[in-house]
């Protein structure tokens, strides 16, 4: 790598399935679904390369995972195992360098440019971190190297599983061009058929159509940022300390929930865990959000900000009660709820600031 920015994005490879892998050995080589039973209306929380070969992935219902790939094994997950492994991921991390921004429990970004091991090339670096995370984890992680976090975010894609993609910066916007315009951060499954409708499928030829005519499609703002990603354009910086904006917790039921006293006592339950999980991250919620999803999957999100933070589970609960008749009819059967605790704060009352943003 030239001089400038070093980024370095390690992800670890199908990370909940592969710790269920390493710890089983009659699991090793077979399709691994982690999530609900087959018969169940739970969710794929993580699917084995194996698996994905049938075409199962995160967030599919378990049902069709299995219509798909009926011989795979249906594991229910484990989260104490799985955060167990990411901190011996993160500790390996952060010996390396203070600026890490870890995204979720098995993927973060490391700014490299001036790291803890005096090492110059981020290549190397970056190798020396798989070897120690498959050293102390027995797990495989794949990593990207770049100039900015969406180039390293993109090359850790690119060799997946077990992969090592570096991006020096002569090679950066060709890279960039032959990608497809949903890899940018902000493109989602709505905006990305809007771009695909207006003849947009890669950054080149967001490149070649210019501002005026991605703009028609998405809206001047998003066709800036876009356009600026497309330029190689990317200054958000490695945070090394994101704060937690919200605590949630949500169950979807085997039986749609019909009557108001089965919500309520739902909502009770979810209320208990919502609070557990506050304790243990030692937060404070200033806001609750309820969430009722419907047998036709319709959703409605009611919140409420408080004058008080929560004060334990029954608070919780009795916030919730009172936010359900705004959110649910009465009649109509719910197949899923959800609570989650927002406007957080710490022990010494400083709150959680949202550091999200396009640019």
């Amino acid at each position: 790598m030239s001089p400038g920015r070093k980024i370095i994005h390690l992800d670890m490879d199908a990370f909940f399935a592969s710790v269920e892998q390493r710890d089983d050995v009659a699991l090793r080589g077979r399709p691994v679904v982690v999530g609900g039973a087959p018969d169940s209306r739970g969710v794929v929380c993580a699917a084995s390369y194996e698996a994905r070969r049938f075409g199962v992935r995160s967030a599919m219902p378990c049902s069709q995972a299995y219509r798909r790939c009926p011989q795979a094994v249906f594991v229910p997950p484990d989260f104490a195992r799985y955060s167990a492994a990411s901190a011996q991921v993160m500790a390996v991390m952060r010996s390396a360098t203070e600026l890490v921004e870890p995204l979720s429990l098995d993927e973060a970004y490391l700014d490299v440019t001036c790291n803890l091991r005096g090492e110059a090339c981020a290549t190397m670096l970056a190798r020396r971190l798989r070897d120690e995370i498959r050293a102390a984890t027995g797990l495989t992680a794949s990593a990207g190297v770049g100039g900015s976090k969406f180039v390293a975010k993109c090359a850790s894609d690119a060799e997946k599983p077990d992969g090592l993609t570096v991006v020096p910066p002569w090679r950066q916007l060709p890279f960039i061009h032959a990608l497809p315009i949903e890899a940018a951060p902000g493109v989602g499954a709505v905006t990305a058929p809007k771009l695909h409708a207006a003849g947009l499928r890669t950054f080149a030829d967001a490149v070649a159509a210019g501002h005026e005519r991605v703009a028609a499609a998405v809206g001047g703002r998003l066709a800036v940022w876009l356009l600026r990603l497309a330029q190689g354009l990317d200054e958000r910086p490695v945070e090394a300390h994101r704060d937690r904006l919200s605590v949630g917790i949500e169950d979807t039921f085997a039986n749609d929930l019909r009557h108001r006293d089965d919500l309520l006592r739902e909502i009770a339950l979810l209320a208990e865990g919502l609070q557990r999980r506050l304790t243990a991250q030692r937060l404070l919620a200033g806001s609750l959000t309820l969430k009722v999803k419907d047998h036709r999957f319709r959703q409605v999100t009611r919140v409420r900000r408080l004058r008080v933070p929560l004060a334990g589970a029954a608070h919780a609960a009795a916030v919730a009660a009172d936010l359900l008749p705004s959110a649910w009819d009465g009649v109509t059967p719910v197949r899923l709820l959800g609570l989650t605790g927002g406007a957080l704060t710490g022990d010494d009352g400083a709150r959680q600031e949202s550091i999200f943003s396009l640019g």
